[in-house]
């Protein structure tokens, strides 16, 4: 692979691999289980429910990320030779972009939401609204279309002696490196920060609840393990080696060679993330389940249907007990 000065040249047989075969898996998975969890939250915003809001938009952020994955695998198996038209090229990474870091903040709409119905579940109503959720939502969404407005601005394609690059150059150009330095603090290690203090003190309000038997704290504290793990194995490597390429990568070709095989290997398993979201906050909980097993029943043209309540994340309403200390918040 040949840099827009035709200076570096880097290996780049493991994409021809690596991702048709890791997006193949991902978009054959990822596209129905995100139509399911859509379907799901939406019949929760019809039970005005404003969590329901947040899951919405989470499942349409994965599935439209999902859905560029079609154009990168081409990309990948043409040997990183872009064939489309160069508008196109820079839609699909302003989209990846995107819908990648959309996910990451409506994680942190779930965080604080569950955090102020837990922690402090007799204050903050009007922040729990329809429509507070349907404006921090919108505020989500114009806020990263417009931080990411700039892969629309620069040019996206590179003419080399045999290829077309789509959006990655090697050594990465300036304006990139300072671009991805804000996407690393802002997109992703701000994120991690708000969700790891908002389980915390979830947890912690969890175990000082008489009304909770030791078992399903445990069971609590398990499912807000995963769930902060799953998001830190999903996008903070990918994180990590993006940050040492903005620092280090501009005009430094070797640099560019060396990091290289981690760049596009943590790429490839972010990709996972728009997976886990729809298993995690949809169908690991109880409601998610019952209103996946309507949709089952629905199929099979059975006049019975699932057991429907309010949606409620990480639901363990039949272990929590009302309690003057919770308010009326049974939806860990």
């Amino acid at each position: 692979m040949i840099s827009a000065n035709h200076s570096c040249i880097v290996e780049h047989d493991l994409d021809l691999y690596l991702f048709p075969t890791t997006y193949i898996l991902v978009f054959i998975l990822s596209v129905p289980a995100n139509c399911v969890s859509l379907y799901i939250s939406y019949q929760q915003v019809m039970k005005k429910n404003e969590l329901g809001i947040y899951l919405f938009n989470l499942s349409c952020s994965d599935l439209f990320y999902t859905l560029t994955l079609p154009l990168w695998i081409d990309f990948s198996l043409n040997h990183d030779n872009w064939k489309f038209s160069e508008w196109l090229c820079a839609l699909i990474s302003y989209s990846l972009h995107t819908n990648l870091y959309c996910s990451a903040g409506f994680l942190i709409c779930i965080s604080l939401d569950r955090y102020l119905a837990v922690v402090y579940p007799l204050k903050f109503h009007y922040l729990r609204t329809r429509r507070m959720a349907i404006f921090i939502s919108l505020c989500v969404w114009v806020v990263q279309s417009a931080s990411n407005v700039i892969i629309l601005i620069e040019k996206e394609t590179f003419n080399n002696t045999e290829d077309i690059l789509c959006y990655d150059i090697y050594p990465m150009e300036e304006w990139k490196a300072q671009f991805s330095l804000y996407n690393v603090i802002v997109g992703h290690f701000l994120p991690l920060f708000i969700m790891v203090f908002c389980y915390y003190r979830i947890y912690v309000a969890v175990q000082q609840n008489q009304a909770t038997m030791d078992k399903d704290k445990q069971k609590i504290k398990q499912l807000l393990l995963i769930i902060v793990v799953m998001f830190i194995l999903s996008f903070t490597p990918y994180h990590v080696v993006l940050f040492m390429r903005s620092i280090w990568e501009p005009d430094n070709c070797p640099f560019a060679r060396t990091i290289f095989i981690p760049y596009k290997l943590t790429l490839a398993l972010s990709s996972i993330n728009c997976l886990a979201d729809p298993l995690l906050y949809c169908f690991m909980n109880e409601t998610g389940r019952a209103d996946l097993k309507s949709i089952v029943q629905c199929c099979q043209a059975k006049d019975q249907s699932g057991p429907s309540s309010e949606l409620q994340m990480f639901t363990f309403s039949k272990t929590l007990k009302r309690s003057k200390e919770f308010g009326d918040v049974t939806e860990l």
